[in-house]
């Protein structure tokens, strides 16, 4: 595995087992998260741990099953299957993550319907 897609894997991890500090510490401080094509939603990590504290308190269970990665170096691309609790809603991401100096400084999220 590329050092682009463990440090993109080790998010993943982290995410799945609701771990926030092993989570932010995949990124870097000045870090944003917006839509595909859209507005930034979350500017550095305080932003980001306020956004996934609430996610995560709003659905214990939330889980992403990597469907497919794409490692181009600085860039990676996940097809996450996401689902909020066994029985709660699913869909589908595209995430696309820009990498500096091993931090994560970017992700593009594409939702669709599962």
């Amino acid at each position: 595995m590329s050092a682009s897609s463990d440090l993109v894997q080790r998010q993943l991890d982290a995410y799945n087992a609701q771990d926030l500090a092993a989570f932010l510490e995949c990124y870097a401080d000045d870090a944003v998260l917006g839509g595909l094509n859209g507005e930034v939603t979350q500017a550095g990590t305080e932003a980001i741990r306020a956004r996934h504290e609430a996610l995560f308190a709003e659905f214990p269970e939330n889980k992403a099953r990597l469907v497919n990665r794409i490692d181009l170096g600085t860039t990676v691309i996940d097809h996450e299957d996401v689902s909020r609790s066994p029985d709660g809603d699913r869909f589908q991401v595209a995430a696309i993550y820009t990498l500096r100096d091993g931090k994560i400084v970017r992700v593009d999220f594409a939702r669709g319907a599962s």
